[in-house]
């Protein structure tokens, strides 16, 4: 296999979101794409970014598979069934770019609130695990963000730290694969898709390991400031890679 084009910009992105990943987990295509789409399309980028998720699901899964809110994983991953196939049409035959920064900017208010402690009081209960499901599987098949949503919302519900990062970590696995299958339906998974994928898994799975000792590092307070920066800043990084390119 030839190295795909950009490749060491690409792998240098990855890495990055692999430490993300790692640590929180969540963000790997939420960085990857803000960050890769100066190189290379978007339509191109998250085709990979959603195979890459399902690899790095496979690296952290053993160690975080006791840990699981299966009271929301269940409803979420059911959901996701119902809104992936919605947002990689979307992605598919529609311009994303507007969403893309529409679904930035709700989430960037929303972290800075959580930041602030102005935490909405939303019952934790199946219409609110379902509807969560719902708009982050059509956000991550049609750019990629689908992530963030689910975070936020599972910040909102005081979801603990080991259990938030279990619980995506397992999610992003189901849904990462159901994505790429209705992208191949679709025509945008290719070739290059699968070799742009494998090359960067390596670097890829470098980021994770760094990010996953920082997660062991810190305190669930030290936690929940730090994946709520980041989720501010891909916030803006998706809005920045969007407005500029």
């Amino acid at each position: 296999m030839h190295l795909p084009d950009q490749f060491w910009w690409l792998a240098a992105c990855v890495f990055l979101a692999g430490v993300v990943r790692g640590f929180s987990g969540f963000g790997l295509s939420a960085v990857l794409v803000a960050s890769g789409s100066f190189f290379i399309s978007p339509k191109l980028l998250i085709p990979s970014a959603q195979m890459l998720e399902a690899v790095a699901s496979i690296f952290m899964i053993s160690s975080v598979w006791r840990d699981i809110n299966w009271k929301w994983l269940t409803p979420m991953a059911i959901a996701y069934g119902f809104s992936i196939p919605l947002g990689v049409a979307s992605l598919a035959y529609l311009p994303v770019d507007v969403l893309r920064v529409a679904a930035c900017v709700v989430l960037l208010i929303a972290s800075m609130c959580l930041l602030l402690n102005a935490r909405p009081k939303l019952p934790d209960g199946l219409p609110l695990r379902f509807g969560t499901g719902l708009l982050a599987g059509y956000l991550a098949g049609a750019a990629s963000i689908g992530g963030m949503v689910g975070s936020v919302m599972l910040f909102a519900a005081s979801i603990p730290a080991k259990n938030l990062r279990a619980t995506l970590v397992v999610l992003f696995f189901g849904s990462a694969l159901y994505s790429v299958a209705w992208g191949s339906w679709h025509g945008i998974v290719t070739t290059e898709t699968w070799t742009r994928t494998a090359w960067l898994a390596v670097p890829m799975a470098a980021g994770i390991a760094l990010g996953t000792r920082g997660f062991h590092r810190v305190n669930e307070a030290q936690f929940r400031k730090m994946v709520l920066a980041i989720l501010a800043l891909l916030s803006v990084a998706g809005i920045v890679s969007v407005l500029i390119r």
